[in-house]
């Protein structure tokens, strides 16, 4: 792979990354985990906006399904220990070129979440860290849970003191930190990481029904993904492990569930940024990692040695995460947070 790489700007702390479909024509968020901006980008990576300037503590943002630029953030959580005031904020533009910010609903914890379409229904899908804590360092006896909801069309119906209500789906999720976008036999589903395991979580078919709940693995997790890296038509488990871990690996699918053919064979501290992506149209898991050497990598299956091989994109920088689209001229493109060094960078890449 060739690898260009630009530095579109600085942020403190950056850590949550977006598309936003906006006035007709692709963009990218990036956002602040501290009390810092939330800042737009077209797909040349040129700074267009600025969203806002406060509160941040963004983990998560979504856009609103069928708008125009319309998008759900998470606010105010800004470590795992200060997130007891989280919430979901939706974020709507206005004619004036101004963005305007409500509460949608208060949620403690709130650290990941989504918005999932089955059968013209947007289904809300929010994952707290933890539940709860009695002292402000490293409290993690109070486990997170899964909430969901149906989203109305009008979201402007909704403020703290009228907030959207959620349900439980799942409890009992001690450092309920991972979360991807996922497909269940053609349906969009969520794919989260705990302590527990790895679940995959599926909306109902209407609103009566329930929400279908598997676990594909039993070991702690702190982030995984789905994604069929070696070509036999079934998708391979992508994990980074423990919480914020050392480890990466990739589990293949038996008729036992989901078994361990690769790690990663060095260290890589504090494991957090990780998406796949058809880079140059091959499949990749792309990862990285904020503490050690920092790296953001390529991991992709070898056919000639039959194994799986990583490839380092860039070193030092400490992404939070990262995300992939493709430009309207064909190039793939990776958008990485790079958190510990204070750079939303970009990434073209090329084989």
């Amino acid at each position: 792979m060739i690898v260009r790489k630009t530095v579109l700007a600085r942020l403190n702390k950056c850590y949550a990354i977006a598309r936003l479909d906006y006035q007709g024509k692709p963009h990218f968020l990036v956002a602040s985990e501290k009390s810092d901006p939330c800042c737009l980008f077209d797909q040349s990576g040129m700074l267009k906006d600025t969203l806002w300037t406060e509160p941040g503590g963004v983990m998560t943002m979504v856009q609103v399904p069928g708008t125009d630029g319309q998008l759900i953030a998470t606010a105010r959580f800004y470590s795992p220990d200060d997130s007891l005031n989280a919430s979901l904020a939706v974020v709507t533009p206005q004619a004036d070129g101004r963005w305007n910010m409500r509460c949608l609903t208060p949620l403690p914890h709130v650290h990941r979440f989504d918005i999932l379409t089955r059968n013209g229904v947007n289904w809300l899908i929010a994952c707290t860290v933890k539940s709860g804590q009695d002292h402000p360092e490293g409290d993690w006896s109070y486990p997170g849970k899964v909430y969901a909801a149906v989203l109305p069309e009008d979201l402007g119906i909704f403020e703290r003191e009228h907030p959207l209500k959620l349900h439980v789906i799942k409890d009992g999720l001690h450092r309920n930190h991972g979360y991807t976008r996922c497909m269940r036999c053609g349906v969009p589903a969520g794919l989260i990481a705990a302590d527990e395991g790895v679940f995959r979580m599926t909306p109902p078919e209407t609103p009566e029904r329930e929400w279908q709940i598997e676990q594909l693995l039993d070991c702690p997790t702190s982030d995984a993904l789905l994604l069929d890296l070696d070509g036999d038509g079934a998708e391979e488990l992508c994990t980074l492990s423990p919480f914020h871990g050392e480890r990466v690996s990739v589990y293949h699918q038996s008729e036992n569930g989901f078994v361990p053919v690769w790690t990663l064979p060095e260290d890589a501290p504090f494991s957090h940024a990780i998406c796949g992506a058809y880079l140059a149209g091959k499949p990749t898991f792309v990862t990285g990692h904020r503490a050690g050497k920092k790296n953001l990598m390529a991991i992709r299956y070898d056919k000639a040695a039959q194994s799986y091989a990583a490839t380092v994109l860039d070193e030092g920088r400490g992404p939070a995460n990262v995300m992939h689209f493709v430009k309207d001229n064909g190039v793939d493109i990776l958008i990485a947070a790079n958190r510990e060094t204070d750079e939303v960078a970009m990434y073209e890449i090329t084989e």
